[in-house]
């Protein structure tokens, strides 16, 4: 078998980058595949450079936006997908030449109701700061074991760049049909709700571009209170037991966010710290606890909001010697 990929890529003023991830793309091991460059509204040369790549490959059409913005983008792509697997790529990122033979491979080996993924490599003109490579570190690890959507709440873990799906797959995941940002984190926990198995991948297959004009970091829409909404809403949605004891372990910024969001929508909660100026002080009318306390609640489900790695670390060896269930947010 050798079935057509279909690659979505938005494209929005990555003229510098686009002739790198183009060749990236057009060397691949695997050559049936099909790329779906959707221009949005750039204003420097990409559709230019798009256009003379259609030019050389035919596999390789260029749309405009049918709406304006990321998912807009993605949308139109997919619209105009032909592919029985689909992908997705940044514009400004490059492919290891093995990419969609390796991911495919994979995912025609385990069959539908799996996602197919690989190790990535961040790199920067400028150089990486520790947070990146912590991050990529911590993913890698994920994606080596399989395991990543143990870790969901904690940090995006499914690599927007780098991942393969079967269309039935992601239609049942609703696709791009999102209405939140960020919206590749937003897919990520839809296909957790999905019941999707990440397979194992021991290779970095994708070299994930740091830049200052990245969306990530400019966008509003990417800030550190969107991703904290979006995991305290799927975690309700998905994961919160109401006939359980819920518990919020930390009183910092997000622990005070998360507190603020469970408050608005009635969801009761024992609020614990190790802070002892703030423990017995109400606080968004909720009375902080010792985490002394934990042992005297049952049947708990218990948000992690300390960020302090030596602190998670420690938590994490208390709920599992207790077989306590936790979900950190940070």
């Amino acid at each position: 078998m050798n079935e057509l990929i279909s690659i979505l890529m938005p494209v929005k003023n990555t003229a510098p980058y686009l002739h790198d991830c183009l060749n990236s793309i057009l060397h691949q091991t695997y050559s049936n595949w099909e790329l779906i460059a959707v221009d949005d509204a750039s204003d420097d040369n990409s559709l230019l450079i798009l256009q003379k790549y259609a030019l050389i490959d035919q596999r390789i059409r260029v749309v405009p936006n049918n709406g304006k913005g990321v998912i807009d983008a993605l949308k139109t792509a997919y619209a105009h997908a032909k592919g029985e697997y689909i992908s997705r790529m940044d514009s400004d990122d490059i492919n290891a030449l093995q990419k969609f033979e390796q991911m495919y491979q994979q995912l025609s080996e385990a069959g539908k109701g799996h996602i197919a993924l690989g190790q990535v490599e961040y790199f920067a003109e400028d150089g990486l700061g520790e947070g990146y490579l912590q991050y990529q570190l911590w993913l890698n690890e994920l994606i080596f074991q399989g395991s990543g959507f143990s870790e969901v709440y904690k940090e995006c873990v499914i690599p927007s760049p780098c991942w393969l799906l079967h269309r039935e797959d992601l239609d049942a995941c609703g696709a791009f049909k999102s209405t939140f940002f960020p919206e590749d984190y937003d897919l990520c926990f839809r296909m957790y709700k999905a019941g999707l198995h990440c397979i194992p991948a021991a290779q970095v297959l994708l070299k994930w571009r740091d830049r200052p004009l990245r969306t990530t970091r400019i966008d509003k829409n990417y800030k550190a209170e969107k991703l904290l909404w979006l995991k305290c809403h799927y975690f309700l949605d998905i994961d919160y037991h109401s006939e359980k004891q819920l518990v919020l372990w930390g009183a910092g910024k997000r622990g005070k966010f998360i507190a603020r969001f469970l408050n608005e929508r009635d969801i009761q909660f024992s609020w614990v710290c190790n802070n002892e100026k703030k423990i017995g002080k109400m606080i968004y009318k909720n009375q902080l606890k010792s985490t002394h306390k934990l042992e005297d609640i049952k049947d708990k489900q218990i948000i992690i909001s300390v960020a302090n790695p030596a602190e998670q670390q420690e938590i994490r060896s208390i709920c599992n010697l207790n077989n306590w269930e936790r979900y950190f947010f940070c």
